[in-house]
């Protein structure tokens, strides 16, 4: 994959993503994203065939985006990603919002991540809890 392609468009830097095929703004929160999925994809060996960026889902009727999607090969969210730029912390408010956006998916994981720290959740539905994880799961 092309990870790290960048052009300089109307004094604007943009990053290619292989994932949506199209040029986009390099934000600080889009290089964290940028680097995620090339972890997923290149070191975890995810397919990237089964990974969706800014997925649009439904939260109480409100549009909302998820920054990555995993699916398995069923078709179902396996993990959902979000990502912040470096400068944002991993707080509360950060898990809370997946786990809203967890409410619209009913994905297996959650992984949170700034770039520099990275926490990832198994959710257990039977026992109705979160269970924090050491490494990132191998899905496939």
């Amino acid at each position: 994959m092309n990870w790290f392609c960048t052009i300089n468009e109307d004094d604007k830097i943009k990053v290619f993503d292989p994932i949506r095929k199209i040029y986009c703004a390099l934000t600080p929160e889009e290089e964290v994203r940028q680097k995620m999925l090339y972890y997923l994809v290149e070191v975890k060996k995810y397919p990237a065939g089964l990974l969706a960026v800014e997925y649009s889902i439904k939260v109480n009727n409100l549009p909302k985006r998820c920054d990555i999607v995993v699916f398995n090969r069923l078709g179902s969210p396996e993990m959902i990603v979000e990502c912040k730029a470096e400068t944002v912390p991993i707080t509360q408010k950060v898990l809370d919002q997946a786990i809203r956006y967890y409410s619209g998916l009913n994905a297996n994981y959650l992984l949170l991540t700034n770039g520099k720290t990275m926490f990832c959740y198994h959710i257990d539905i039977e026992n109705n809890k979160i269970e924090a994880l050491r490494e990132i799961p191998e899905i496939f």
